[in-house]
């Protein structure tokens, strides 16, 4: 490892080394999911679908090694050995920095089936990155506002039936859908605007994973409960890559998608109300295990 480099030229290299890995990998990838246009034909697309997949799994772990190059974090894992990487499963977990993407990559990958996340059905079209999203099966959503509703009620549900036939294929390939249910990351002015009672975490969004469990319930059959914790502060992006970060801890706790927690949470409203209180009993939880975690490691 190169951890007595100083910190400033850690960072320029990573970034050199994080550019040249993406354009490097993500090129063939781009280039091979052409194919799914001009070989149209189910057997010769769950072939390529491999492919591609390790394409994916190989540039993060390419990141993965840059990382451990230069820096030296203490990875405090609790849980991992629960997860399989031939099971479906819906990821949550508080979001404090973009470090907890690369943290959870560097954690999750070749143990999971690789993350994905939901798009708007609109971000296909972003250049370069929107073809790697559909080659890569990222299940893009088609959501209707309040007002096309109200225009067209015959929409009622056409959201959840589209999103459902997205995601067929997830039926016999496994997947890891995440959600970071607070909707951005936390910081304590965040916390104090929001008025409420959790001291490490904002108020958690259920749209989104009420979507995904309806979209997805039946095939999602576990949730993985996510718990990240940075003992001595919240690092930035550039922190990380270049060597700030001494240790990480990464919580994951395994929970069951039960019927109870699979319904139309935007159209009914007792299942809406059972569901919000679910959901923020489990983050109540998570709030106090922070808490628990920083008080081990003062």
């Amino acid at each position: 490892m190169l951890n007595f480099l100083p910190y400033m030229l850690k960072g320029i290299l990573s970034i050199v080394l994080y550019s040249l890995n993406s354009i490097f990998l993500t090129v063939p990838l781009i280039g091979l999911s052409c194919f799914k246009f001009i070989l149209p034909f189910h057997s010769f697309i769950v072939f390529l679908d491999k492919i591609l997949i390790s394409i994916a799994g190989l540039w993060i772990g390419i990141n993965s090694l840059i990382s451990k190059l230069f820096c030296k974090i203490d990875w405090d894992i609790r849980g991992l050995e629960k997860l399989e990487k031939k099971e479906w499963y819906l990821v949550i977990s508080n979001h404090q920095s973009w470090v907890d993407i690369l943290a959870l990559q560097t954690t999750l990958n070749q143990k999971i089936p690789m993350l994905k996340f939901f798009l708007k059905k609109e971000l296909i079209w972003v250049p370069f990155l929107g073809l790697a999203w559909w080659a890569l099966d990222f299940p893009f959503m088609k959501r209707y506002s309040k007002n096309q509703l109200k225009k067209k009620p015959e929409l009622k549900g056409k959201d959840l039936e589209s999103t459902k036939k997205a995601c067929e294929k997830f039926k016999h390939s496994p997947v890891s859908i995440i959600n970071f249910v607070e909707g951005t990351r936390f910081t304590p002015e965040k916390r104090r605007s929001q008025n409420h009672h959790f001291s490490n975490l904002l108020k958690p969004k259920a749209g989104g994973i009420a979507f995904v469990l309806g979209s997805m319930g039946d095939y999602l059959h576990k949730i993985v409960n996510i718990t990240i914790v940075y003992p001595e502060k919240t690092p930035t992006f550039w922190e990380y890559i270049s060597g700030h970060v001494k240790k990480i801890i990464i919580d994951f706790e395994v929970l069951p998608v039960t019927h109870s927690i699979t319904g139309d949470y935007f159209n009914d409203p007792e299942f809406k109300d059972h569901f919000l209180i679910w959901l923020n009993e489990l983050w109540a939880k998570k709030d106090d295990k922070i808490n628990e975690l920083k008080t081990k490691k003062l």
